[in-house]
C-alpha cells in the first residue's frame, strides 16, 4: 500500500472520492455500492466495501455495517397518536421489554410514531434506504398493509398481536386474549352476576375482537344471554370507558357486572359508576385487563387479567432478531394470562 493510500494518511473524515480511489473504482461506482444498488459487479462491490472498512468510512452507519449490509438498528413502530401513546402505560411496558432484548443483542432501537399516512410513508422511505434491519409493529388497526409492504422490501417484521387477516405470512407475539377474557367473565359469573356487560377494545384490532370473543364464549357456556345492549365498544382509553359505561347504564340500568377490555377502560367505568351512585362491587362488579399500575391504585383496587406486557416486548424483539440472523422462530407466539383478584370483583 502506497503511503498516500494508507488510512492514516488522510486527515479528518475520509470522503467518498478517497474511498473510490482506494478501491480503484469511479466515484459513481463507489456511491452505488454504498447506497446498496445492484447494478455493480461483485468485484467492485467487495473492493468498495473493503476500502470503506479500512478507511473507517461511514454513511450514517459504522464501517462494520457497510461490510455486513446491516444497520444494527431495529424500529419500534407504534400506530397511534402521541396522546394515546403517552397516556397508556401499556406502550411503555412493551417498549421496556423490547429495548432490553434489543440491547442484549447489541442492537439499537429506533422509536417511531406512525399515526397517519404521512408518518408511514416517511418511515417506509427510511426503511427502504436500509436504515433498519427489521421492525416491531405495535397497535395496528384493521387490514394495515404496512407489515406486508415492509416484508416485500426485505425488512422483516414482528407484530404485537395476531394479524387482522392471517394468511400465514406474518410473525406475531400476542397474549391469550380469548382465554383471559373468558376467565374474567367466568369470575363474574361465579360471583352470581347474570346481567354482565362488556366494554370492548377497538373492534378493528384483533385484541378487541378476541377479548369480546372470550366474553361471549363464557356467557354461552353458562347459558347466559349476551344481547347487543350489553356490549359497548370502547377504545382502550379512560375516556372511552367512561362514555361506554354511561351508555350501558342508560340502556341497561339493571346490569350487575362489567368486563372492561383494558384497565384504563375499567378505570373510566369505575368513575361513572361512582358518579351514578353504584357501589362496586356490591351493585356492579368490575374486571379489567392488563394489570398496569393503575389497577392497584383504583378505588376500589381493580380485579383484572394480567398479561405479561414487558415479556411481550422482549419476545417480539427476540423473534425479530432470530429472523434477521437466519433463524426460524415460531410464526405465532401466544403468552399466557392470569387472573389477579382485588376488591372490584
Amino acid at each position: 500500500m502506497a503511503p498516500a493510500d494508507r488510512p492514516d494518511a488522510h486527515e479528518g473524515r475520509p470522503t467518498l472520492e478517497v474511498v473510490a480511489a482506494h478501491a480503484g473504482v469511479s466515484r459513481a461506482t463507489a456511491s452505488r455500492v454504498l447506497r446498496g444498488a445492484s447494478n455493480v459487479s461483485e468485484q467492485a462491490r467487495e473492493a468498495v466495501l473493503r476500502a470503506a472498512q479500512e478507511l473507517s468510512y461511514t454513511v450514517n452507519r459504522a464501517a462494520r455495517s457497510l461490510v455486513t449490509r446491516r444497520s444494527d438498528s431495529l424500529a419500534f413502530v407504534v400506530a397511534e397518536d402521541e396522546q394515546r401513546l403517552f397516556g397508556d402505560p401499556y406502550f411503555a411496558g412493551i417498549l421496556r421489554g423490547a429495548h432490553a432484548a434489543t440491547a442484549e443483542a447489541g442492537l439499537q432501537l429506533l422509536f417511531v410514531v406512525a399515526s397517519n399516512a404521512g408518518d408511514r410513508a416517511q418511515f417506509e422511505t427510511y426503511a427502504r434506504g436500509g436504515h433498519v434491519d427489521g421492525a416491531l409493529l405495535v397497535s395496528l388497526h384493521g387490514e394495515d398493509r404496512l407489515p406486508s409492504r415492509l416484508e416485500a422490501m426485505g425488512v422483516p417484521t414482528v407484530l404485537n398481536g395476531r394479524p387482522f387477516r392471517d394468511d400465514g405470512s406474518l410473525y406475531s407475539v400476542d397474549s391469550d386474549n380469548v382465554g383471559g377474557a373468558r376467565a374474567a367473565t367466568e369470575l363474574l359469573i361465579a360471583r352470581g352476576a347474570r346481567r354482565i356487560a362488556t366494554i370492548t377494545g377497538p373492534l378493528d384490532m384483533t385484541a378487541g375482537q378476541d377479548r369480546l370473543a372470550g366474553y361471549q364464549r363464557a356467557l354461552a357456556a353458562a347459558g347466559l344471554a349476551a344481547p347487543a345492549s350489553l356490549v359497548a365498544e370502547g377504545d382502550f382509553s379512560h375516556e372511552g370507558g367512561a362514555r361506554a359505561m354511561a351508555r350501558l347504564l342508560d340502556t341497561v340500568p339493571e346490569l350487575d357486572a362489567v368486563f372492561a377490555a383494558s384497565d384504563l377502560t375499567a378505570h373510566g367505568a369505575l368513575q361513572v359508576l361512582t358518579e351514578r351512585g353504584r357501589r362496586v362491587p356490591d351493585d356492579v362488579a368490575v374486571v379489567g385487563f392488563d394489570d398496569v399500575r393503575l389497577a392497584e391504585l383504583a378505588i376500589p383496587p381493580l380485579t383484572t387479567i394480567r398479561q405479561p406486557i414487558e415479556e411481550l416486548g422482549r419476545r417480539m424483539a427476540e423473534v425479530l432478531v432470530a429472523r434477521i440472523n437466519g433463524g426460524h422462530p415460531d410464526l405465532a407466539t401466544v403468552l399466557p394470562t392470569e387472573v389477579v383478584r382485588r376488591r372490584s370483583a
